[in-house]
């Protein structure tokens, strides 16, 4: 596989010359400064391709072109966006990139309520609490049948007996401050969702008015219509992937539960199933997110990851582990419930030569003081790496594969 690493450009904190010491091989990216819906043209590509390219890498994955929610919710600009979509397929595919990680999760995209949260090793991890989201969606969204939602809520077989999450909601809400609210907002809706969707930002000065706005869009978009809309998008576009030999590879929803009342449609093995079927094209493929898969309780994420190889063209290696009471956080990448070293045997044996990326990795050692994006971490994505890079060592052993080290004599 091939040893990647997401790195969000020229303003990253972590730095090319960093990466290329450490044995990174690909980078992920994407155009930060480009605003949503407009092309990405060929000039600005070139110049991040080239610089990528001056450290002795190259620009394996796009991640991501967003999705633009006009696209998602079938707005009457659909049209338009798709036409601007395929122009910056041709201009990426034009330099030399083929493969886009996107995801079709509405509003929201990957979700967590605690972005600093401590470990028993005293490092820090990204974790989920069911009890501070209800109360986030009840008590600071005020989302309409937020809590019949809560109410009617329940956890996959195995988890959460007994719990009533509305109940801890109506709790936390007599002990929250308006200050432990600002966090709740900065942690769910701008310190994950700004650097990654560009629909908010830094600085928004109501942003949960404006996540309101988003929400509204939605109305009446159930899981059936959100389907509808993502084959409309796939079939438009396909004809540019067959043209240009660009892989589109969907990312698995963060987490596999539905959120907010919005529809979530590539959540489990039978979603999976339908998006591959749906538009049976080759070029429309999936991001193993073996982290995304494995905070999913009734996901076999090693049986997922035997059926979908052949239509997988990117892999995140991390794994998440899901508490008893149905809480999840991210687990070390040697344990939690992804098996990454099952994972590694079977994508170097049926799908060899993949981009991988080690994803969310600890905030350790001094991370959590530099003003890293949550969940990207250096040093505890380096640390990942380190373990991933043993897998894939050990792994290709076993297969005969040799296995050379960037960076260092033979």
């Amino acid at each position: 596989m091939e040893k990647t690493w997401r790195w969000f450009g020229k303003k990253d904190r972590i730095t090319l010359a960093m990466l290329q010491q450490i044995g990174v091989e690909g980078i992920v990216t994407a155009l930060h400064d480009v605003p949503l819906g407009e092309v990405w043209t060929r000039e600005k590509i070139h110049d991040l391709k080239e610089y990528i390219e001056s450290y002795g890498m190259r620009w394996s994955v796009v991640e991501s072109l967003p999705v633009v929610e006009t696209i998602k919710y079938g707005g009457p600009d659909r049209d338009y966006q798709i036409e601007v979509y395929k122009q910056s397929l041709r201009n990426l595919s034009a330099e030399g990139i083929h493969c886009i990680c996107y995801n079709f999760m509405p509003v929201l995209d990957w979700a967590r309520t605690d972005l600093m949260h401590q470990n028993p090793n005293g490092a820090y991890n990204l974790y989920f609490n069911y009890a501070e989201f209800a109360y986030f969606d009840i008590y600071i969204l005020k989302r309409e049948g937020a809590r019949t939602d809560w109410e009617n809520f329940r956890f996959p077989e195995g988890y959460g007996e007994g719990r009533n999450v509305l109940a801890e909601a109506d709790e936390l809400a007599k002990q929250m401050t308006p200050e432990k609210d600002h966090a709740l907002v900065e942690n769910i809706v701008i310190k994950t969702q700004g650097f990654v969707s560009g629909n908010f930002h830094e600085g928004d000065e109501a942003p949960v008015q404006k996540f309101r706005e988003f929400l509204a869009l939605y109305k009446g978009i159930d899981k059936s219509k959100l389907r509808e809309n993502m084959k409309y998008f796939l079939e438009a576009i396909m004809p540019v992937c067959e043209e240009c030999g660009m892989n589109m590879c969907v990312h698995p929803d963060d987490p596999p539960i539905e959120v907010l009342g919005l529809p979530r449609i590539v959540r489990t093995e039978e979603d999976i199933d339908w998006l591959l079927t749906a538009v049976p094209n080759k070029h429309n493929g999936l991001t193993f997110c073996a982290g995304s898969l494995s905070a999913g309780a009734y996901n076999d994420v090693v049986k997922l990851a035997q059926k979908f190889a052949p239509r997988t063209h990117f892999v995140h290696l991390r794994s998440c582990h899901i508490f008893p009471n149905g809480d999840f956080t991210e687990a070390s990448h040697l344990g939690g419930r992804a098996h990454l070293v099952e994972l590694v045997r079977i994508f170097e044996k049926e799908n060899p030569a993949l981009p991988m990326r080690v994803d969310h990795g600890m905030a350790m050692l001094g991370d959590e003081t530099k003003g890293y994006n949550s969940g990207y971490s250096f040093l505890g994505r380096m640390f990942a790496l380190g373990q991933v890079e043993g897998i894939l060592a050990t792994v290709d052993s076993e297969l005969g594969i040799p296995y050379k080290q960037p960076g260092f004599f033979d």
